[in-house]
């Protein structure tokens, strides 16, 4: 956080609903220094492509969780390479990695449900990544499935947050659909994953992630074999909650 200006949350809360992505994100650069972006997907490039722009050299911290795609794995050098911005890589420690694989083999999320190796690879290195930082900046849209039906411009982030580390959450993209992302990185030419010539909309670990259909939702190619209420990996926990409190 900027270290003159406190932060008033439902007072940034208000001034920020029903805004556009770059007025979000000049909010976001403006109350804190020390920010992030969290990439993974078209949406947060996007993001990238305009905060890049506000302040070069932005950081910005993407997971490789060891299970994705090849594709995706060129598609990050794409954007270290396009992008004036500070990249982390995060891994998953490799200690509770064995340990899962180990007794449970490679594929126990087809029996047991996707959170506990997604807890492993995805939630325990962003929860430690996140503890060294005041706010992030994720790509999340409310219509990318019913979890996310409240996500607001900002708010307190209600998986992170402890009583000892504050954290706040800006979802400049929340108002936008997924045309307005397409069409965004068409007409600005923003590198995206080559899985979207293919069939794949909303892309995560390869054995989790397949193409969708037509007029499928986007969220049908994750973890497809779950009920689609229960499709967050962890990363955006808060979501559940809240949608929760609102039903």
């Amino acid at each position: 956080m900027n270290a003159e200006t406190p932060l008033n949350l439902e007072s940034l809360q208000q001034e920020l609903a029903g805004k556009n992505p770059r007025t979000i994100l000049k909010a976001a650069l403006a109350s804190f220094d020390n920010i992030a972006i969290s990439f993974s997907g078209a949406e947060d490039v996007v993001l990238i492509d305009m905060a890049s722009q506000l302040k070069p050299g932005i950081r910005v911290f993407t997971l490789d969780t060891g299970r994705l795609h090849s594709e995706t794995y060129r598609f990050i050098e794409q954007v270290r390479e396009r992008y004036p911005i500070q990249l982390e890589i995060l891994s998953p420690d490799h200690r509770e990695l064995e340990v899962l694989v180990r007794t449970k083999g490679l594929f126990s999320f087809y029996r047991d449900g996707h959170q506990e190796c997604c807890g492993i690879r995805k939630v325990s290195p962003l929860r430690r990544h996140l503890a060294q930082l005041d706010a992030w900046i994720t790509g999340q849209r409310r219509d990318q499935s019913p979890s996310r039906e409240a996500v607001a411009e900002v708010e307190l982030d209600g998986a992170f947050t402890t009583p000892e580390h504050s954290l706040v959450k800006f979802n400049p993209l929340t108002n936008w659909t997924s045309a307005q992302v397409w069409d965004h990185i068409e007409a600005y030419d923003v590198p995206y994953n080559a899985l979207h010539r293919q069939g794949f909309v909303s892309i995560g670990c390869e054995p989790c992630t397949r193409p969708v259909l037509p007029n499928q939702h986007e969220r049908q190619g994750r973890w497809w074999w779950e009920d689609a209420a229960k499709k967050e990996c962890g990363l955006h926990a808060g979501n559940l909650k809240q949608g929760a409190e609102n039903a």
